[in-house]
């Protein structure tokens, strides 16, 4: 058991164990944290508890407001007891997805509640979600009439969706509520397409073609499956991120910089198409580790440096480069079934102030970029303000741009959300 969950009664194999786990998690993002940072409270749990809980968080998560909706149907009052409340939104969508198991659900939520507040609160625990089962098609009837549970966005969100894709906004809440897809891209380095898909055909794992060099996979599979992912055959990577290295389209012994360069998936993806010079330029240095770690398992050579890219005078040797890939900090509205704590922490105060960083940026990069060479505006965006906008306002203050193409990828069941613009100096 991880040193950093109290010790309980409950058994580290049972699902009441993982709803534990869920819930303390859940307290944490809803508190501010990424659930990457909330993750760590998990390391060190037996593999299945870990697995149970990232699950019912997960599944918490991209179903934002629906819980909440629903309890404020059954309760005259929300409890104060943060860890109970986020027990409750785990059972829930437990319940919800595992209707068939549900007096094993409610039975393992109580003794859940036994290991906190002394197991005051078992009763209401129980009650709520015995009360739950008897009124579930009332309150399902009534959820309908309710936007942010119905769609599970928050408002705001919902509303823009709405205003820029009239014709495609529930889509994307439909792609944004459900499990991503698992994708792969083949290094071309070191074997074809056809035959790393023989190889998994070979392993019994079904995959189709996605993109130039990617393949989506009907299950997601743990990469130590995946045949030759430590010998840096393959890589995981969305077929929209895929995108990115194709559009900026590098040359050999070409001058590139990568300016957000973690985890380092495009940095790799633009020198396993070409052998070019490439500076990978991140300003956090853990997450530098990972573009380390990827490129050398890929068996990929680049400069690095630690360094925020705003602060030209400090990474810049004065040398202007071929190609850009400016893959700015962004809302990730377009990765939110990856992320879906994106729905309980992002605010919509947080887009103007994004937009105004991705604009800085721009402005830092461009005068280092050769005449006649080329810069990849990329986000993980579906927001207007984050992506055409942002561009047409470049392009309004610097006369020497041209924007030779653009491309915007929406959430759909084959890729998450992407905006990219390639913006050429004149």
């Amino acid at each position: 058991m991880a040193a950093n969950i109290p010790p309980c009664g409950l058994d580290a194999s049972s699902l009441g164990y993982s709803l534990l786990l869920a819930a303390r998690v859940l307290v944490l993002v809803h508190a501010g944290k990424s659930l990457n940072e909330a993750f760590s409270l998990l390391a060190g749990e037996p593999d299945a508890a870990r697995a149970a809980a990232r699950d019912a968080i997960y599944g918490t998560l991209r179903s934002h407001g629906r819980g909440e909706f629903i309890l404020g149907r059954l309760m005259k009052q929300p409890l104060t007891h943060a860890e109970t409340q986020a027990l409750l939104l785990a059972a829930l969508y437990r319940l919800e997805t595992r209707l068939e198991a549900a007096p094993m659900v409610v039975d393992q939520a109580v003794a859940a509640a036994g290991e906190l507040t002394n197991g005051a609160l078992k009763g209401v625990v129980n009650g709520v979600l015995r009360n739950f089962l008897r009124q579930r098609e009332r309150l399902l009837t009534e959820l309908r009439q309710d936007d942010v549970a119905y769609f599970q966005h928050p408002a705001w969100w919902l509303s823009r969706l709405r205003r820029a894709y009239p014709e495609d906004w529930q889509g994307i809440v439909a792609a944004d509520n459900g499990p991503p897809p698992m994708t792969l891209r083949v290094n071309a380095r070191r074997i074809s397409v056809d035959d790393y898909l023989g190889k998994l055909q070979a392993a019994g794992i079904v995959a189709k073609p996605a993109g130039a060099v990617g393949l989506m996979l009907e299950t997601p599979q743990p990469v130590n499956r995946l045949p030759g992912f430590t010998e840096g055959w393959v890589s995981v990577q969305d077929a929209g991120a895929q995108r990115a290295a194709e559009l900026l389209d590098p040359a050999a012994g070409e001058r590139i910089l990568d300016a957000c360069a973690a985890p380092g998936g495009k940095a790799a993806h633009l020198l396993e198409r070409a052998e070019a010079d490439l500076l990978a330029l991140d300003i956090d240095a853990a997450r530098m580790l990972r573009v380390e770690n990827n490129l050398k398992r890929l068996g990929l050579t680049a400069g690095m440096r630690v360094a925020d890219c705003l602060a030209v005078e400090r990474w810049w040797d004065g040398r202007r480069f071929d190609a850009i890939l400016a893959d700015v900090p962004c809302s990730a509205s377009g990765v939110a079934r990856r992320h879906p704590d994106i729905k309980a922490l992002r605010r919509e105060s947080d887009i103007r102030r994004l937009a105004h960083a991705q604009a800085a940026i721009l402005d830092a990069l461009w005068p280092t970029l050769k005449s006649g060479g080329r810069l990849l505006y990329a986000t993980c965006s579906v927001f207007v303000e984050e992506n055409a906008a942002q561009t047409d306002a470049f392009l309004a203050r610097w006369t020497d741009a041209r924007r030779i193409a653009q491309e915007r990828c929406l959430p759909n069941r084959e890729n998450d959300g992407f905006y990219y613009a390639l913006l050429r100096k004149t």
